[in-house]
C-alpha cells in the first residue's frame, strides 16, 4: 500500500449501506481473540507493552508466564462451556516453546492466526525489509507446527508499516484485525487490485487497557462486554454486527477475574440469533457480501 490520507476502503456510513446479514441470520457474530503470546526473558518487554523496559525483568516476564502455565487454561475451560471457539493471536515463538498449548488449542478447535513471531518486535520497529521477513517466517512456522495455514493477521501492538498488507496477501493470509474502523467485516484493495479483508477488533473490549491503562475492574469489564453487546445485538436486526472480545491468559486468566468473562459469556449465549465465530468465519461471510 502506498502512503495515503485514508484508509484503502470506501468511506460508507454504515446507515446508508445495503443490509448486510449472516448466512445464519445471526444479528451479531462474537468472536473472542486470545492473544497467545512468547516473550523472552531475555528480550526487553516494551514500556509501551506494559513492561518495565529493562533485561530482565522478572515481574513483567513472570506475570505473562503465569498467562501461558495456567490462565490460558482458565480461558479455555471458560470459552467451552459456551461453545465459544477461540481466535488466537498466535506469537510463532511460543509454538517452540509451549507446544501443548498449540495441542490444547487443537483439541479445541481453535483457529490461528499470525501475531508476529514475538510481542517483543513489532512491524514498524524492525529495519526496512524486516518486516516481510517477520510476516512469512510467522506464517511459515505456525503452518508447520499447528498444521493449518493460518487465514488472519493481528500484528504485535496492531502495528503495520504501509508494505505489511502487501505483505499478508503476498503470504496467502485473507484477513486482517488490526484496523477498528467499523462494526462489519470490510473488504480492502490496495492500488494493484489485491484486496484483505478487515475484520473487526476491540480495543475497547480488550483487557490490557481495560485494565492496565484505565483501572477498571473485573465487574466493570463484564458490564462493558454486555452493554456493547446490549447494542450490537439491537442494532443487529437491521445490521447485522461484529463484536470482538480481545483476551490475554495473563490478565483475564486470573482467579479474580475469569468470573467476569465466564458472567458475560453466559449473558451473551442466552440471547437467540448469536453466532460464537472465528476471524476466518466472519472474514468469509463479509467476502461473500461484497461480491454481491
Amino acid at each position: 500500500m502506498k502512503p495515503r490520507v485514508y484508509g484503502p476502503y470506501a468511506w460508507s456510513p454504515i446507515v446508508r449501506r445495503p443490509k448486510f446479514a449472516f448466512p445464519n441470520g445471526a444479528r451479531v457474530a462474537v468472536w473472542i481473540i486470545p492473544n497467545i503470546e512468547f516473550f523472552s526473558m531475555s528480550d526487553m518487554i516494551p514500556i509501551a507493552a506494559g513492561g518495565g523496559g529493562k533485561v530482565p525483568d522478572v515481574p513483567g516476564y513472570s506475570v505473562r508466564d503465569y498467562g501461558n502455565r495456567v490462565g490460558v487454561f482458565r480461558l479455555m475451560e471458560t470459552m467451552e462451556r459456551y461453545g465459544a471457539r477461540g481466535t488466537v493471536a498466535l506469537n510463532s515463538d511460543l509454538c517452540a516453546h509451549h507446544p501443548e498449548i498449540i495441542e490444547e488449542c487443537l483439541k479445541r478447535q481453535w483457529e490461528f492466526m499470525g501475531h508476529n513471531e514475538t510481542n517483543t518486535k513489532r512491524l514498524n520497529e524492525v529495519p526496512p525489509g524486516e518486516d516481510g521477513e517477520i510476516v512469512r517466517r510467522t506464517v511459515a512456522t505456525i503452518t508447520r507446527e499447528t498444521g493449518q495455514k493460518p487465514k488472519g493477521w493481528l500484528g504485535s501492538g496492531l502495528q503495520e508499516t504501509w508494505n505489511t498488507l502487501d505483505h499478508l496477501i503476498d503470504n496467502g493470509l485473507e484477513y486482517v484485525a488490526d484496523w477498528m474502523f467499523d462494526d462489519q467485516p470490510i473488504k480492502m484493495t490496495l492500488e494493484d487490485g489485491r484486496s484483505i479483508m478487515s475484520v473487526p477488533y476491540s480495543y475497547e473490549l480488550n483487557d490490557k487497557p481495560v485494565f492496565e491503562k484505565h483501572g477498571h475492574t473485573a465487574d466493570e469489564f463484564a458490564r462493558m462486554i454486555m452493554a456493547q453487546f446490549d447494542t450490537l445485538w439491537r442494532e443487529g436486526e437491521n445490521q447485522a454486527r461484529v463484536m470482538a472480545i480481545a483476551l490475554h491468559p495473563y490478565i483475564t486468566g486470573v482467579p479474580h477475574r475469569i468470573g467476569a468473562l465466564d458472567r458475560a459469556l453466559d449473558y451473551i449465549s442466552r440471547h437467540d440469533r448469536v453466532w460464537f465465530a472465528t476471524g476466518a468465519e466472519i472474514a468469509a461471510a463479509g467476502r461473500e457480501a461484497s461480491r454481491t
